[in-house]
C-alpha cells in the first residue's frame, strides 16, 4: 500500500483538531467576589510577610486563597463568607469594594497598620455579623453606618485613632451584643438616651478614651449585660449612680481611673463588686474601699439654739436671762453619771442571772448560734445584704441556726478546717474574720477572694453549697480532696485546705490573678 504524503495527512487532521478545540471550554473569568478581594490587595501598600502573595487574577477560584473562607450557595459558584488576615502588619486602607461581598459574615483584619476611615460602602455587606478591626491606625469618627447592618453582633474597633463624640445613631445597633471602643480618642458624654435601645448588648468597653460628664443612670437598664461594663480611664465625674445595682450579678464593673466622688451605693449587684472596680477615684469612699466617708457637719441654720434660763429678776417680756450657777451644773452632771452607772449595773446583773439559769444547756445554744452565722462574717463583702449572692449566703445562715445534729469533719459535731498543704498556716477563726468579696457564682457554688492577715496572702474560697450531707460522705470527700491536693502542675491551681460540716463545704485554693478570659482569647 502506498503511504499518503505529509501534506495530505495534515489536511485530514485539521478538522479533528478544530473539533477538539471547540469542545474544550475557555478559561472562566474571576468571580466578582474575587475581584473585590483583589481590590483589597491593591489597596495594601506594604505586605511584609507576603500574606497576600498567593492572591492572583490568574487563579479563577478565590476560595483557595489564604485567609478566605467560602460557603456554597444554590448557584454554581461558591461565595466569600469570611476574610481573616490578622496580625500581618499590612499597611494601606480599607477599599469600598469590600462592601460588595454580600455574603461576607466575618471580617477580621485586626493587628495590622491599616489607616484612613472605615468606608461607608461596608454597610452594603448586609450579611456581616462580626467586624474585628482593632489594633490598627484607623481614623475619623465612629462609623455609625455600621449600625445599619441588620445582623451585626460583634463590633471591635478598640486600639485605633477614632475620635469625636459617640453619636445617638448607636441606638440603631439593636442587634449588637459586644461593643468594644477602648483605646481611642472619643470625647464628650456617654449618650444616655441611646443606651436603653441596645437591648441585646452583653459587653460594653469604653475604657481609655476622653469621655466626660457623669455616668448615666440609664446604664442600669442594660439587662442583657452578662460580661464587663468598662468605663475606666476616662474623665468621668460625679457619683456612682445607684441604678447600676440593677445590672445582673454576673456583670463585672470597671470604673477605675476617673474623677468619681461620693459614697459607693450598696444597692443590688453593686454590693458584690470588689474594690478593684472603684480604685483610683480620689473622691470615692465607703465599702468596699478602705476609705471611710466623713459625716457632713450640721449647717448653722439647722442647729438648735440652746434653751435660755430666765432668772428670778427677769421680766415676762423676755429680759436678759441669768446664767446657771456652776454648782448646779456639777450637780446635774453627777446625777446623770450616777443614773447611767445604775442602769449598767442592772443590765449586768440581769445578764448573769439569765446565764446561771441556762446552765450547761446554754453553751450548746451559743455554739449553734455562732455556727448559724458561719459564712456571713467570713465572706462579708456585704454579701449578707441586698445582692443576690448575699441573699443566698444569708439564707443558708438562717437555715443553720439551732441545728445541732450532723457530723463535721472527721465525724465530729463542729466541722474542721483541714490543711492539705503543709505551708498553709491559717486557722478557721482567722478565715472567718478575714475580709472577702464575691468573685463569681455558678452551678458549683460561690467563689470568694479572701484577704488574710495583713492583706499579702489572698486565697480563693469556693463554697460548695449548704445542703445537709450524710456523715458517711465525709471519707469520700476527704479522699478526693487529698488526691487533688497532691497534684502539682503549672496549669492546675493548688488546693490548700478544705472544710466539712453537715451544712457547709468549703474548698480553699490559691488565688490566681491573671486577667480575664476575653483578654486571653484575644491574646491581649
Amino acid at each position: 500500500m502506498r503511504s499518503l504524503p505529509h501534506s495530505s495527512l495534515g489536511i485530514l487532521l485539521l478538522p479533528a483538531l478544530l473539533l477538539v478545540l471547540a469542545a474544550s471550554p475557555p478559561a472562566a473569568p474571576l468571580s466578582p467576589d474575587g475581584l473585590a478581594l483583589l481590590a483589597f490587595k491593591a489597596a495594601v501598600t506594604d505586605d511584609p510577610t507576603s500574606a497576600l502573595s498567593a492572591w492572583s487574577a490568574n487563579d479563577t477560584d478565590p476560595c483557595r486563597w489564604p485567609g478566605v473562607a467560602c460557603v456554597n450557595t444554590s448557584s454554581t459558584e461558591a461565595r466569600v463568607a469570611g476574610l481573616a488576615v490578622a496580625g500581618k502588619n499590612l499597611s494601606g486602607r480599607l477599599p469600598p469594594e469590600l462592601g460588595s461581598l454580600s455574603l461576607l459574615r466575618r471580617l477580621n483584619l485586626h493587628g495590622n497598620r491599616l489607616s484612613g476611615a472605615v468606608p461607608p460602602a461596608l454597610s452594603n455587606a448586609t450579611s456581616l455579623r462580626s467586624v474585628f478591626l482593632y489594633d490598627n491606625n484607623l481614623t475619623g469618627a465612629f462609623p455609625a453606618f455600621l449600625c445599619d447592618l441588620p445582623r451585626l453582633q460583634n463590633l471591635d474597633l478598640s486600639k485605633n485613632a477614632l475620635a469625636g463624640p459617640l453619636p445617638p445613631a448607636l441606638g440603631r445597633c439593636r442587634q449588637l451584643q459586644r461593643l468594644l471602643l477602648a483605646n481611642n480618642g472619643f470625647s464628650g458624654r456617654i449618650p444616655a438616651a441611646t443606651l436603653p435601645q441596645m437591648k441585646s448588648l452583653q459587653l460594653l468597653d469604653l475604657s481609655s478614651n476622653s469621655l466626660t460628664g457623669a455616668i448615666p443612670p440609664e446604664l442600669g437598664k442594660l439587662q442583657a449585660l452578662a460580661g464587663t461594663l468598662n468605663v475606666s480611664r476616662n474623665r468621668l465625674s460625679g457619683a456612682v449612680p445607684p441604678e447600676l445595682g440593677r445590672l445582673p450579678a454576673t456583670v463585672t464593673l470597671d470604673l477605675r481611673f476617673n474623677n468619681l466622688s461620693g459614697e459607693i451605693p450598696q444597692s443590688g449587684s453593686l454590693a458584690s463588686q470588689g474594690p478593684t472596680a472603684f480604685l483610683n477615684n480620689p473622691g470615692l469612699c465607703g465599702f468596699p474601699l478602705q476609705v471611710p466617708c466623713r459625716a457632713a457637719p450640721p449647717s448653722a441654720s439647722s442647729s438648735t439654739p440652746p434653751p435660755t434660763t430666765t432668772g428670778s429678776g427677769g421680766s415676762a417680756g423676755g429680759g436678759p436671762s441669768q446664767p446657771m450657777k456652776t454648782s448646779l451644773i456639777v450637780l446635774i452632771s453627777v446625777a446623770d453619771a450616777a443614773g447611767v452607772a445604775l442602769i449598767g449595773v442592772i443590765v449586768v446583773y440581769i445578764y448573769w442571772k439569765l446565764r446561771d439559769r441556762r446552765g450547761d444547756g446554754g453553751g450548746d445554744d451559743e455554739d449553734e448560734e455562732g455556727r448559724g452565722l458561719f459564712f456571713c462574717p467570713c465572706m462579708r463583702a456585704n454579701t449578707c445584704g441586698d445582692s443576690s449572692e448575699g441573699s443566698d449566703a444569708g439564707g443558708d445562715g438562717e437555715k443553720k441556726r439551732g441545728n445541732g445534729s450532723g457530723g463535721g469533719g472527721g465525724g465530729g459535731e463542729d466541722g474542721e478546717l483541714v490543711a492539705i498543704d503543709k505551708g498553709f498556716r491559717m486557722e478557721l477563726d482567722e478565715l472567718l474574720r478575714s475580709s472577702a468579696y464575691v468573685l463569681g457564682k455558678g452551678g458549683k457554688g460561690i467563689v470568694y477572694k479572701v484577704v488574710v492577715g495583713n492583706g499579702t496572702t489572698p486565697v480563693a474560697v469556693r463554697r460548695l453549697g449548704g445542703g445537709t450531707a450524710a456523715p458517711e460522705r465525709y471519707k469520700e470527700f476527704a479522699a478526693e480532696a487529698g488526691a487533688v491536693g497532691r497534684v502539682r502542675h503549672a496549669n492546675v491551681v493548688r488546693l490548700r485546705a478544705y472544710y466539712w460540716s453537715p451544712d457547709e463545704k468549703l474548698v480553699v485554693t490559691d488565688f490566681i490573678n491573671n486577667g480575664n478570659l476575653a483578654s486571653a482569647l484575644r491574646g491581649t
